[in-house]
């Protein structure tokens, strides 16, 4: 018992750090630039070294208390499943013939749209990217459509308006964690239930998936409607973006992109077996290579940081059952939902209904209950959701001191996320 308490005293102390680390930012500033003291500061107001940091130090602590021996054990025992996936699918997914591809999609879906909608160009574009690449995620898994839509938003970004900023960023998050539910395997958090509570895709679609799909769409209407003024003026079409670019000058061939999507399907149909899609990855890097002219420059490092804060919270999970077991048994269905939303902003929703599916006697509406507050919540943080650290990885540069406050993401993604409680529970 004594290592649950302090793993979860240290798993508190480093969902505080990740809301301090704009202030630890701007002291870093204070230091002569490339001074020892200001690059630690720095390395330590990185949003993606969190939890790989105080999970280090949980390890040694472990050591200490159990042994070496038994924390290496303990290590050894932790699936890192998730967090290099993630890894392998936001590295082929950041280049570009994939990110062409996706461009080349959603302006032939805006193109139809443009016919019967009279409005702007841009806000059809960003309508369709906010609302077909979270709900992709249902059949590419919620990784891969958080790193083709966060790119393809990047690109269309020219406005530095917090408001904005903020409120798209959590419009995203939100519908992401949504947008995979229209199937039973591509949202974290039901496919760590569904093969335990026999959910198949019928069940799974008639309870939370076509709500689901209602709310993105809703959300980004929100969004769209809202900012309708800043979006048309500070944001370009996907044709300025082409014409900008050197893709228009460089044609990428046929063949090499429907290589890259073949890649890209192989990963994630092997989504569960790391030695099989990390190999896949390692055989794409030598097309990457043989493939340079038509590409832009690898993102290894951005896909590592998302990575490593995975792989920090996946350390935590199994400390914090001994106090989240309990408190899911005794709320009921109305109470449930909401506690499952809440607790999501600060766990990971997969670990949450994971945590609940070994909760035994779990009525059928209390199963809905936790899997849809998990769902509602998976926006309000950047751990409260898998791919959300991606997301941050790729749009923070786009924010002021290419930084994004914690805090202002919870409070621009709380009516995203009413919304979308709404339409899944009330």
């Amino acid at each position: 018992m004594k290592l649950e308490i302090i793993g979860t005293i240290i798993f508190g102390i480093a969902v505080l750090h990740t809301f301090l680390t704009a202030p630890i930012l701007r002291f870093s500033h204070r230091y002569p630039k490339d001074s020892v003291r200001r690059n630690i500061l720095h390395f330590l107001g990185e949003i993606e070294v969190v939890f790989g940091v105080w999970a280090a130090i949980f390890l040694a602590i472990y050591a200490l208390i159990e042994g070496v021996k038994s924390s290496i054990e303990y290590l050894q025992g932790v699936h890192f499943v998730e967090p290099l996936f993630i890894f392998a699918v936001m590295t082929v997914c950041s280049t570009r013939p994939i990110l062409h591809a996706c461009r080349v999609a959603i302006v032939a879906i805006s193109t139809i749209l443009k016919k019967v909608l009279p409005i702007p160009e841009v806000l059809i574009e960003l309508f369709v990217i906010l609302t077909v690449g979270p709900l992709a995620g249902s059949f590419i898994t919620e990784p891969a459509a958080m790193t083709v839509t966060a790119f393809l938003v990047l690109s269309m970004i020219h406005t530095k308006e917090k408001h904005v900023l903020y409120t798209l960023l959590g419009v995203l998050f939100v519908n992401i964690s949504i947008g995979g539910s229209l199937t039973p395997y591509a949202a974290p958090p039901i496919l760590m239930v569904a093969s335990k509570w026999s959910w198949d895709f019928s069940y799974v679609f008639a309870n939370l998936g076509w709500k689901s799909a209602i709310a993105v769409v809703v959300n980004s209407a929100f969004f769209i409607s809202v900012f309708r003024k800043g979006i048309t003026a500070d944001f370009y079409t996907l044709e300025e973006i082409e014409r900008k670019s050197e893709e228009r000058r460089q044609h990428i061939p046929i063949g090499i992109t429907l290589l890259h999507l073949a890649f890209l399907v192989g990963i994630i149909l092997s989504a569960h077996y790391e030695k099989l899609f990390l190999g896949l990855l390692l055989f794409f890097l030598g097309i990457y290579s043989a493939t340079r002219k038509f590409q832009d420059t690898l993102r290894l490092k951005e896909s590592l940081l998302v990575a490593f804060f995975l792989g920090g919270i996946v350390i935590f999970g199994p400390f914090q059952g001994w106090w989240l077991k309990p408190l899911l048994v005794g709320m009921s269905d109305n109470s449930l939902f909401l506690g499952a939303t809440g607790l999501t902003a600060f766990t990971d929703n997969a670990a949450l209904t994971f945590l609940g599916s070994q909760v035994e006697g779990l009525s059928s509406s209390s199963k809905l209950a936790l899997v849809g507050g998990a769902l509602a919540g998976g926006g309000l943080t950047i751990i409260a959701n898998a791919p959300n650290p991606a997301g941050v990885s790729i749009l923070s540069q786009k924010f002021p001191q290419e930084h994004i406050s914690p805090l202002l993401l919870l409070l621009h993604a709380l009516i995203p996320t009413a919304i979308a409680a709404s339409l899944l529970w009330f």
